[in-house]
């Protein structure tokens, strides 16, 4: 049996949109396994996967520089006998540890970021606004390279989802993003949150991470009573244990999105500075589903957020009605 190295540091969120394409190539390729090296905390997105083999990287400490890479390199080829090597994020970490199974004779594919035409996109003058390549895709094409098949046209749930006990419509929220460009203003989803609790037989989970977000939702909840904070009780199996029980989930382009997609959990997606145009919808989501103002020459003005509103007013999400957010919500969920 080969074994291919998949490599993808970073994120939750990026990390959680490799994990249906790894699955995809497994299922069309049954005499392959893949050791997927990543962050440390992410393995609860690997588990029961057959021959997805998770490989914790422990980048701020133990894989810390270019010596912990090594390190990272040699412990990597002791415990396997890697065949090829998939470069899944093409950054200075990814490239120095492929480097060296490179340098060992083993065969490197490598991501195409497609950073010229997302410029396009996002540059604030003479726009080219077009649906580029998903991230999906590129992922998949990383392992075509290696002349592995793998289709992603159709989009299975890469896990089953749990029956919840409760009769209750469960629709998640998760109203945060890593950059405010990214967040829905906490006013207006305050505005969402008192509609949707209002619904019959309709259970709102309050869901984030970190302690200023779970002390946000907490206040939050207060002022809502019938609504549950999820954010901060459950490691990450139990809450995706939570979150495979969902109705439907509302997101931000963000982690949460992408978890959901994991178990084909339609997303009711907020986005404003970013824009789906740039390949980072949810796996298997439907952009019919996703909340943004389409009438705004300047979106999207970055693909990841990480740029200040040069407007300075945040229209893009100053401007979206939580009626448009709760009205979305709704028809989905049904």
């Amino acid at each position: 049996m080969r074994t291919i190295l998949a490599i993808r540091f970073s994120a939750m969120g990026d990390v959680a949109m490799t994990i249906p394409v790894m699955k995809l190539v497994l299922d069309a390729n049954p005499d392959i396994q893949i050791v997927f090296v990543t962050n440390k905390n992410w393995g609860a997105l690997c588990a029961n996967i057959p021959r997805l083999i998770f490989f914790p990287a422990d980048l701020k400490g133990a894989h810390k520089g270019f010596k912990g890479l090594f390190g990272l390199f040699l412990r990597i080829r002791k415990e396997y006998r890697i065949d090829a090597v998939a470069d899944l994020h093409q950054v200075l970490r990814s490239q120095i540890v492929r480097t060296f199974f490179k340098l060992s004779g083993k065969r490197v594919a490598v991501i195409d970021k497609g950073r010229a035409e997302k410029k396009a996109l996002a540059r604030r003058e003479n726009k080219i606004l077009r649906p580029l390549t998903s991230t999906i895709e590129r992922y998949a094409d990383v392992f075509r390279k290696l002349g592995l098949a793998v289709d992603v046209s159709a989009t299975p749930p890469v896990f089953p989802r749990s029956a919840k006990k409760e009769t209750n419509r469960w629709i998640g929220l998760a109203p945060f993003a890593t950059y405010r460009e990214k967040t829905y203003p906490l006013d207006k989803m305050e505005q969402v949150l008192a509609a949707l609790v209002q619904q019959p037989a309709t259970t709102v989970l309050l869901m984030g991470g970190g302690a200023n977000e779970v002390a946000q939702l907490t206040a939050l909840a207060a002022k809502y009573p019938t609504a549950v904070v999820i954010a901060g009780r459950y490691t990450l199996p139990e809450e995706l244990v939570v979150i495979s029980q969902l109705d439907v989930m509302i997101s931000m382009d963000s982690a949460n999105m992408h978890l959901a997609s994991l178990f084909g959990v339609p997303v009711v997606s907020v986005w404003g500075a970013t824009h789906p145009f740039a390949g980072f919808m949810g796996y298997g989501q439907s952009i019919h589903n996703a909340v943004q103002v389409n009438d705004l020459s300047c979106r999207p003005c970055s693909i990841f957020g990480n740029k200040p509103c040069f407007r300075g007013d945040h229209a893009c999400m100053e401007w979206l009605p939580p009626e448009a957010v709760v009205s979305k919500v709704l028809s989905v969920a049904g």
